[in-house]
């Protein structure tokens, strides 16, 4: 599905899923959301999420007041009923186990040009336990680096008791709290050359925010100030 011809699809397909799904996703699950307002209403921009569920997309997607595009595993593009509500919603497939990702960088720096908002996990995963998060991939800090956009952090705190990775069904718990932090912007940068430790830095400081926001450590910062 192309970049340039899915707008109408996503639009009717997010207008629906907000309308008809969205207040019985925030009536079972969502009990709290905070900082919406931080979102820009338009523009390119790239949201970070920790992960610890399925529900940690469904229920931001039930209250997001724009589409999201999301980087998604190729597991749900496999599946039958998951394959649908990727292709309708505007979804971007990523081929883990693919080692030349340039098509998919291609297609995420596509959307960002034409002025989308890329959803990211930097944990790559659903983490498996609730008391901390996993070590993040670099890659959201490249995007947001190399397409000079910002980066918005979320925190989603609860998701992990509604259905975990070892769960087969969902709980329904009325705990969910997400919350939108301030944006991050890394232009200071700009024309600077940036190696892996950089773009690993750059990581920790949005997986920071992200820690505070959902109140789940994350263990694995080994920064600089500078940074």
């Amino acid at each position: 599905m192309s970049v340039h011809n899915d707008s109408l699809i996503v639009r009717v397909s997010y207008f629906c899923i907000r309308k008809l799904l969205g207040p019985l996703i925030r009536l079972i699950w969502v009990q709290k959301v905070e900082g919406l307002e931080r979102i820009p209403q338009k523009g390119p921009v790239i949201l970070a999420f920790n992960h610890e569920s399925y529900f940690d997309f469904i229920c931001f997607i039930a209250v997001a007041p724009r589409s999201v595009h999301y980087l998604a595993a190729e597991k749900f593009f496999a599946h039958k009923l998951w394959r649908i509500l990727m292709l309708i919603t505007g979804q971007i497939e990523v081929r883990r186990t693919k080692k030349d990702k340039r098509e998919m960088h291609d297609l995420v720096y596509a959307h960002l040009t034409s002025g989308k908002m890329i959803g990211i996990f930097p944990e790559g995963t659903r983490a498996p336990s609730k008391e901390s998060m996993l070590k993040a991939f670099s890659g959201v800090a490249r995007y947001a680096f190399n397409g000079k956009v910002p980066i918005v952090p979320v925190g989603i705190q609860g998701s992990f008791d509604v259905m975990s990775r070892h769960d087969k069904k969902p709980h329904f718990k009325k705990i969910i709290h997400i919350a939108v932090g301030e944006q991050i912007s890394f232009d200071k940068f700009h024309g600077v050359k940036l190696n892996r430790r950089a773009y690993e830095l750059l990581t920790d400081k949005i997986m920071l925010r992200i820690s505070e926001l959902s109140g789940k450590p994350y263990p694995h910062y080994a920064g600089s100030p500078a940074f």
